[in-house]
C-alpha cells in the first residue's frame, strides 16, 4: 500500500515532536531541530542545523531527486508552538498522549503533525530509495507563531542559497477535509491575508485625578480603540475567497449571492468564523498600557492592534485606520508582513489533487484564504510560489479550526496515516 511504511511511523514521530516543549518564547526550537536533523540523518540525507540566535534553531536538507534539472519543491514547517496552560487542558499538553483515537498535545495540528508526516514521508522513501521526480528542499524553522524573524526570514534574508533552484513550495494549514453538506471539500490554500501589527499612542497633559482635564491621553486612547473594534470593513470578496464560496454554495443547494456572503456561514459551522475573517479587513484591539497611579493621570496611553488585510487591498486598509484614529493619537508598525496570493492551476496543484482523490474518491479539493499567516510570507520574497497543503481527513463533527492556539488539541491517528499516503502520492507526481 502507498505510504504504508510511513503511516506506521508517524505517530510516534509526532509523539516525540509534541513532548518536546518548543514554545515560543518561553522555549527555543534547539532541541526539536536536532531531533528532526537526527531522524533526517538516519536515513541518508544531510541536514544542516542554523541557529538565528542562542537556541533559535532551524532545519535545512536537500532530499535528491531524479531529475537534478528540474525545478526544486520546497516542504517547510515551523518547530515551535504557542504556550499551553496544563491547567486549562483535560490532559498534559506536552505528554503526546493517546487518547480516544487522537494524539493529544500542544503542536498536534500547529503544525508537527505536518512535520512529522513529512519526516515519516521522506524516512521511508529514502529507506527503500524511492527517490522524488526532483529535488526536495525540507525546512524546518523557529519562531513562526511570532512572525518568523528568527526562522523563515531569516534563513530567506541570510541563507537564501539552501533554497536555489525552489520554484514552488507547500505547508501547513491547507488540505484537509471540511465536510459541507454531503460533500467532503478539501481547502488548498492559495492565499492569506497580510499582517499589521500596531500600536498607538495617545499624547495628552499629566495631572492629578481628581482634577478635570480635558486633555487626558487615556481618554483619547479608549475612544480611538472603541471606534477600530466596532468598525465593520466592507466586504471584498478576493479571488480565492469567491472561488471557495462558490463551492460552498453548491455543497449547500443554495444559490451564492455576492452581495451577502455571510448567508453561507453558517453552513460551515465552526469553520465559518475563519471563512468570515476572509470577507474583509479585520482590526481587533489586543493589548491596553496607560498610566501608574490611580490618581495620577498619565502623559502617554498605548494600546496595540492586531490587524490584517486582504491580499491587494493593503492600501484601503491603513486608509481606514488612520480615519478612525482621534485627535493626538498616532500609530506605528510593529510588525507587517505581506499578504499572498496565487492562482488555483498549474501541475503541482493538479497533483495535490489527484493525491488526494486517490486516498478519498469523494474529495473535492477548492481554493481558499487562511485568515492568518503562514511562512509563505517569507519564502514567497523568494520567488517561490507557495500552498498551503498538510492533507487530513477528519472527522465532520470536529472543530479543527478551533484546535488552533486552542486548548485540548488534538488530531485523529486516522488522519495522520491519510495524510502520509497522500504526501507520498504527491511526491511520486510531484
Amino acid at each position: 500500500m502507498t505510504g504504508a511504511p510511513a503511516a506506521d511511523d508517524v505517530v510516534e514521530l509526532c509523539r516525540d515532536l509534541i513532548r518536546i516543549d518548543s514554545s515560543n518564547p518561553t522555549s527555543n526550537e534547539r532541541v526539536a531541530a536536532e531531533y528532526v536533523a537526527a531522524r533526517l540523518s538516519e536515513v541518508g540525507l544531510d541536514p544542516k542545523v542554523i541557529e538565528s540566535a542562542p537556541g533559535r534553531a532551524n532545519v535545512v536538507a536537500r532530499f535528491e531527486g531524479t531529475d537534478p534539472s528540474r525545478p526544486a519543491l520546497l516542504i517547510h514547517g515551523h518547530l515551535d508552538v504557542v504556550p499551553a496552560d496544563a491547567a486549562d487542558w483535560s490532559v498534559d499538553p506536552f505528554a503526546g498522549e493517546i487518547r480516544d483515537g487522537c494524539l493529544w498535545g500542544r503542536g498536534a495540528v500547529d503544525m508537527k503533525d505536518m512535520d512529522a508526516m513529512t519526516l515519516a514521508v521522506v524516512r521511508a522513501r529514502a529507506r527503500e530509495g524511492r527517490l522524488p521526480p526532483r529535488d526536495i528542499v525540507l525546512a524546518f524553522v523557529a519562531d513562526e507563531e511570532a512572525g518568523g524573524t528568527f526562522g523563515s526570514r531569516y534563513l530567506v534574508d541570510q541563507h537564501a542559497e539552501l533554497f536555489e533552484g525552489c520554484t514552488e513550495a507547500i505547508s501547513e494549514v491547507g488540505g484537509f477535509s471540511l465536510t459541507v453538506g454531503q460533500t467532503r471539500l478539501y481547502p488548498i490554500e492559495t492565499a492569506e491575508k497580510g499582517i499589521a501589527w500596531l500600536r498607538l499612542t495617545a499624547r495628552g497633559r499629566a495631572g492629578h485625578g481628581s482634577m478635570l482635564n480635558e486633555a487626558n491621553p487615556v481618554t483619547a486612547l479608549a475612544q480611538t480603540v472603541a471606534r477600530i473594534g466596532a468598525h465593520r470593513f466592507p466586504t471584498v470578496l478576493t479571488p480565492a475567497v469567491e472561488s471557495f464560496l462558490v463551492e460552498v454554495a453548491a455543497a449547500l443547494g443554495q444559490p451564492f449571492d455576492p452581495a451577502s456572503p455571510e448567508d453561507l456561514l453558517p453552513g460551515l459551522g465552526a469553520a465559518g468564523k475563519i471563512v468570515g475573517a476572509t470577507l474583509r479587513h479585520t482590526a481587533n484591539p489586543s493589548m491596553l498600557d496607560a498610566g501608574y497611579k490611580v490618581n495620577v493621570i498619565p502623559q502617554m496611553a498605548h494600546a496595540n492592534i492586531d490587524g490584517r488585510f486582504l491580499p491587494g487591498h493593503e492600501d484601503d486598509f491603513f486608509a481606514a485606520i488612520d480615519g478612525l484614529l482621534g485627535p493626538g493619537v498616532t500609530r506605528e508598525t510593529i510588525h507587517r508582513d505581506i499578504a499572498y496570493e496565487t492562482t488555483f492551476d498549474g501541475d503541482l496543484l493538479e497533483a495535490m489533487m489527484a493525491a488526494l482523490v486517490a486516498e478519498d474518491p469523494e474529495a473535492k479539493p477548492v481554493p481558499y484564504c487562511l485568515s492568518g499567516g503562514t511562512d509563505a510570507k517569507s519564502f514567497s520574497r523568494l520567488g517561490i510560489r507557495c500552498f498551503g497543503f498538510s492533507p487530513l481527513q477528519l472527522p465532520a463533527d470536529l472543530d479543527f479550526s478551533g484546535m488552533f492556539h486552542g486548548v485540548d488539541e488534538r488530531v485523529p491517528l486516522d488522519a495522520l496515516a491519510f495524510g502520509t499516503r497522500v504526501l507520498d502520492r504527491f511526491l511520486t507526481a510531484c
